[in-house]
Order: C-alpha cells, then sequence, then structure tokens
C-alpha cells in the first residue's frame, strides 16, 4: 500500500494521476497548505523541505519518497510501467521529465504567485514569468509536433506537464497559436486515470486556494 500526502495543486496532481495509470493501491492523506500542515514535525520527517508530494510504499519496508518527480520515476522502477527500460528510451523520458521540473513547474509557479498572490503588483515580474512559461509551452509545441507524447510513448513526463500545463489561464498564460500542445492536452486529459487523479483529493474552493498560497508565502 502507498500512503500518498499531497494536496490538491498540480505537483500533488501528478502523482494521483500516477498511482490511478498503475493502478496501485494507495491512501490519501491531504494536507491542508494554508494551515501549514507540510511544515509540521512529523510530515517534516518524510519530506525535509516542507513540500508536497510525498510518498511512504508500506510494500517497501515503509520506504519515504519526497519531489514529485523522485516519486515518478520511483513507481515507474516499481511496476515497470510508464517508463521504457532501455537506455535511450529511459533517457528520453527523464529528458522531458527534467523539462518540468527545472523549467515549466518553476517558471509557471513564479508565474502563479506574481500574478495572483504576491502583495505587490510587479509588473515586470509578471511579464518575465509568463513570458518564459509561454516560451516553454512554444518548446513543448514543437515537440509534440513530432510525436503524440513527450517521449515518443504516454509516460512520467507527460503525467508530469499535464497538470501545470492544464492551468494555464490561471497563471495567465496563453496556448494560443500552439495546435500540437492543445491536441496533446485533450488526449491526455481523456484518460480516465487522469481525469479520477485531477480530483485526489477534492479540488480547492478559491478562497480557500489563496489562503494556501499566502500561508506558503508566509502571509
Amino acid at each position: 500500500m502507498i500512503e500518498l500526502y499531497t494536496a490538491a495543486t498540480p505537483n500533488g496532481h501528478k502523482i494521483s494521476i500516477a498511482l490511478e495509470e498503475l493502478q496501485l493501491p494507495y491512501s490519501v492523506t491531504h494536507l491542508n497548505l494554508g494551515e501549514l500542515d507540510q511544515k509540521k514535525p512529523d510530515f517534516m520527517a518524510l519530506n525535509p523541505n516542507g513540500r508536497i508530494p510525498a510518498i511512504i510504499d508500506h510494500d517497501n519496508n515503509d520506504l519515504a519518497v519526497f519531489e514529485s518527480g523522485a516519486i515518478l520515476v520511483y513507481l515507474a522502477e516499481k511496476t515497470g510501467r510508464l517508463m521504457p527500460s532501455d537506455l535511450k528510451g529511459r533517457t528520453l523520458v527523464m529528458q522531458w521529465l527534467m523539462f518540468q521540473m527545472s523549467g515549466v513547474g518553476p517558471m509557471q509557479g513564479q508565474s502563479n504567485v506574481f500574478t495572483r498572490y504576491f502583495p505587490e503588483h510587479i509588473p515586470a515580474a509578471i511579464k518575465r514569468y509568463q513570458n518564459e512559461t509561454r516560451r516553454l509551452y512554444e518548446v513543448l509545441d514543437k515537440r509534440l509536433q513530432q510525436a503524440a507524447y513527450l517521449a515518443g510513448e504516454y509516460s512520467i513526463a507527460d503525467i508530469a506537464t499535464y497538470p501545470w500545463v492544464k492551468i494555464h489561464a490561471w497563471s495567465g498564460v496563453s496556448i494560443d497559436g500552439l495546435q500540437h500542445l492543445h491536441s496533446w492536452m485533450q488526449r491526455v486529459g481523456q484518460r480516465p486515470a487522469v481525469q479520477k487523479g485531477l480530483e485526489i483529493p477534492p479540488r480547492a474552493e478559491p478562497k480557500a486556494v489563496v489562503n494556501a498560497a499566502k500561508g506558503m508565502l508566509g502571509k
């Protein structure tokens, strides 16, 4: 049994989607980010960085894994699915997974902060992060012109990226003109496991989302 510590964020949804795709049995512990549950000692013992998600694999000597990318790799390797075993295929998945982890997530996350939550309105910061997120989307679009999925076959790279691109409008980033990215979003979004994973845990009301963001900003 996998125990998932999570919240209704793109990084959290990566893991619930993967668990649904892999059909692994799991339980959910929903952390209230606005109440700073992620900073409490019990959770910090699982993830010293105090961020969701994290898992405990009770079938593997209660192994704790944190960082969404690391969890995705762990689950893929545990099951032998959603990532090829050959070196070339695995490397292709890892490249696009790292592209999300080091690029799309951080840049779009900062776009969210400065567009939605930051106490001061700083147009230059908003423009900088929205433009960079759009540039990264354009990279994705060019890749998806060549293949139906980021690594050729559906993989953890798609699972990592989709929850972020799905909220592009919330981040103030347009996908107009990115037809291959748009088609990919439709393909991924139609998967039953993706649809179910996006509802775990249940989505917070807008006020709760803002309060959670303020909590993460220390406000």
